[in-house]
């Protein structure tokens, strides 16, 4: 079996699953944590393949996360030493808990958890699951934490007690943290699957068996929400995507109508009349849960704020680009290849093998542009770079790309026509824009000098590498523009080759490069 580079804790959970399920899914070695035996293994097995998940790569080790070091056994922890990426999605979630019961797994877990990865000889992230009404900052004096528990209650004030004693341990440790903070979580989006009935599904509950006489809020309360697989996903892109000592994200559906508003359909759908009254919720506090039929810590999730969701917008975005293709068109592949990639294609190939080294024996990086000198400033111009894009002919591309004396072929043909196509080029213009950017070429180049994988380096004579030298192999095609593969195809198998004799794999031909070049004209780049 293949040694696991993730952990997942709280696996047996409603979150845990469906990150455990994302990550097999995406081809991952993955080791859990349980707890209550082999029979609590057994049934996490059950469900995935009931989802079409295959368990082959999976590796189950029990675990109690309220105690120092996870209390796990010598051959466990042995086994877990390849771990890079931890998820901390253990938690208790019930209303009406105990302080020391919540404690013991939202914050003294949460802590063990993160004590455990500290250890991890290649750890690159962990990943601690908060929640979306909870703060920022220090642990506040026991005196403020008293009053946070009572005014609170154990569950809430647990889970913001735990946040704060976790930021500040990856702080104090140099623990490369991120802190996810995801609203409701329901079902999935496609199916409604959940086995989780609390908070909103509470209100929802009452409305179908009409006891929902008045509704608590305003009419402009806010209940934000997500689904299990959208939360699933992003947690899965995160360690790949995620940079530097500490980031927070919350993951919710903006489009989420005010609890009015989204409680109505669903009243229709059951062929009921929705509640009419909005009850305060600061009266509904004073008013005893037998008359409102609300648990009362859930009344202060009843709330009007907003919550800033640009950074997991984007995370999400970046996720679902030209990674997330590459990563599912690999999934199902389970030897080792040597990935050849072309210029813009360079990135998400280096970003792939950092995140996966266990699943590549090599790269082949022909003309990656973040190692090349930028285009003239119009190129780097959004505005002006699109309609430069729509006018240039076959005759120009050529010259600019494939170098002196080039001419246009079938390939340049169609893809001069290509960009003229309505959108085309001012999509690859916007792309071109953003490659661009100094940050992302800095972060490009400096993965390039840490790569877990053998590294080859193919430019043309006439597109050359530019800035301080990396410790990689290169190969300079001469007479080649930035599309050597196309212009010299000899050349460019015999760089691949070079690249593939690092681990002993097949050869490549020049006619096999030429026809896969060609057999792929609408793949990403």
């Amino acid at each position: 079996m293949d040694q696991p580079d993730t952990l997942v804790t709280g696996a047996t959970g409603f979150v845990g699953r469906w990150l455990a399920a994302e990550l097999l899914s995406a081809g991952r070695p993955v080791a859990v944590t349980v707890r209550g035996g082999p029979a609590r293994a057994a049934d996490l097995r059950a469900w995935l393949r009931a989802h079409d998940v295959s368990d082959q790569r999976l590796t189950v080790v029990a675990a109690d996360v309220t105690r120092p070091g996870l209390a796990l056994a010598p051959q466990d922890e042995a086994r877990l030493d390849s771990v890079r990426d931890v998820f901390n999605t253990a938690g208790v979630y019930r209303f009406g808990l105990g302080r020391d019961e919540a404690r013991r797994v939202n914050v003294d877990g949460a802590v063990n958890v993160l004590r455990w990865a500290a250890a991890r000889p290649r750890l690159r992230r962990l990943v601690h699951i908060s929640g979306y009404r909870v703060g920022a900052g220090e642990p506040p004096s026991e005196h403020d934490l008293a009053g946070l528990y009572r005014r609170l209650g154990a569950y809430e004030a647990s889970k913001r007690e735990g946040d704060a004693a976790v930021r500040r341990a990856a702080a104090e440790r140099g623990i490369p943290l991120t802190v996810v903070n995801p609203a409701t979580v329901i079902g999935h989006s496609a199916t409604g699957e959940s086995d989780q009935y609390l908070g909103l599904a509470g209100l929802v509950e009452r409305l179908w068996s009409g006891r929902l006489l008045a509704l608590p809020g305003s009419r402009h309360t806010y209940v934000p929400v997500v689904t299990a697989d959208h939360l699933a996903r992003f947690l899965a892109a995160v360690p790949e995507h995620d940079r530097g000592p500490f980031r927070a994200h919350w993951v919710l559906d903006d489009d989420t109508p005010e609890l009015p508003e989204l409680m109505a359909p669903l009243a229709r759908h059951l062929g009921l009349r929705g509640p009419r009254v909005l009850l305060p919720a600061g009266l509904a506090r004073r008013l005893p849960r037998a008359l409102t039929g609300a648990e009362p810590e859930t009344l202060d999730f009843l709330s009007e704020d907003r919550y800033d969701t640009s950074s997991a917008g984007a995370l999400a975005a970046a996720a679902a680009g030209p990674a997330a293709w590459l990563a599912a068109l690999l999934a199902p592949v389970r030897t080792r290849p040597v990935l050849v990639a072309h210029s813009a294609g360079a990135a998400p190939a280096r970003r792939y093998a950092h995140a996966h080294p266990e699943r590549l024996a090599g790269l082949v990086l022909v003309s990656p542009y973040f190692l090349q000198r930028r285009p003239p400033w119009h190129l780097r111009t959004g505005v002006l770079a699109g309609p430069f894009l729509r006018a240039a002919s076959a005759a120009r591309l050529a010259r600019a790309l494939l170098g002196p004396g080039a001419t246009a072929g079938p390939a340049l043909e169609s893809a001069a026509a290509q960009v003229r196509r309505p959108g085309v080029a001012r999509r690859t213009a916007r792309r071109l824009a953003g490659a661009q950017r100094p940050a992302e070429r800095a972060e490009l180049r400096a993965l390039a000098a840490t790569c877990p994988v053998p590294v080859r380096v193919v430019a043309g004579e006439h597109d050359p590498l530019v800035g301080d030298a990396l410790d990689v192999p290169v190969t300079i095609v001469k007479g080649a523009g930035h599309h050597p593969q196309l212009t010299h195809p000899a050349q460019g198998a015999a760089a691949a080759n070079a690249g593939l004799s690092m681990t002993g794999r097949s050869r490549v031909t020049p006619k096999n490069v030429d026809r896969t070049e060609r057999r792929s004209p609408g793949a990403p780049p």
